[in-house]
């Protein structure tokens, strides 16, 4: 198992870990709100296990208040310096709910670095809530109040359409629970409905919102899937 790493750009901590073989497809995972690297573990070793190389960067830690005052596209700006940091060109980019929608955001502002956009639930024009909302299915150690605040705040202040939109001709896999309440199936079908030619939705049954951990296989077999063709 890596160790988690932090990456200390301009001030900024940026956890990630960096696992795999170079040998298969690149995916960057990123958490949802309020939420860090850890509880994603469980799904990036599975895909780590069929020769992927995943990446998983969680949300950074500023330096002072002033560092704290961020947009989505910083966030997305994050996500790229570490892959430039550790060498990784080009990725399959994704996350879950909120994580999902920075992953947009990296599409949207740095498009030759990014191969696909992976969803983990779609988060529609409602903001997310996973740490109150996960409930006892959020892992222990999983939580990160710290960064909630910084990151609603980075939504807040930037337009919708800069963080919800389609990077064009990026193929995008949304993979949601039936049961997910607060990332519902009805924002994937909706995605899908905008660009059904590159957006596919794979349902995992019974899922809540915490699927990618309550439900590691059905989550990782269309990652492993999907992928492996491209």
């Amino acid at each position: 198992m890596a160790d988690t790493q932090i990456f200390e750009p301009d001030g900024r901590a940026i956890p990630f870990v960096d696992e795999g073989t170079n040998s298969g497809p690149a995916v960057v995972l990123i958490p949802g709100r309020g939420l860090n690297i850890s509880y994603l573990g469980p799904l990036a070793h599975a895909l780590v296990e069929e020769d992927f190389r995943i990446v998983r960067i969680g949300p950074r830690h500023p330096s002072s208040a002033a560092d704290a005052v961020v947009s989505m596209h910083d966030l997305a700006q994050d996500v790229v310096d570490v892959m430039d940091h550790i060498g990784l060109g080009h990725a399959w980019v994704g996350g879950h709910a909120f994580g999902g929608s920075v992953a947009r955001a990296v599409s949207l502002d740095h498009l030759d670095r990014v191969g696909g956009v992976l969803l983990l639930g779609v988060e529609g024009a409602e903001q997310t809530d996973e740490l109150n909302a996960g409930g006892s299915e959020i892992p222990e150690g999983a939580r990160d109040a710290e960064v909630d605040a910084m990151q609603r705040a980075a939504q807040d202040a930037t337009p919708d359409l800069e963080w919800s939109s389609l990077a064009p001709a990026v193929p995008v896999l949304v993979i949601q629970g039936t049961e997910d309440t607060l990332t519902p199936v009805a924002n994937g079908e909706r995605l899908q409905q905008s660009a059904p030619d590159r957006v596919s939705v794979v349902a995992v049954e019974g899922g809540g919102h915490l699927f990618p951990v309550t439900h590691v296989g059905a989550t990782s077999w269309p990652i492993e899937d999907y992928l492996d063709w491209d």
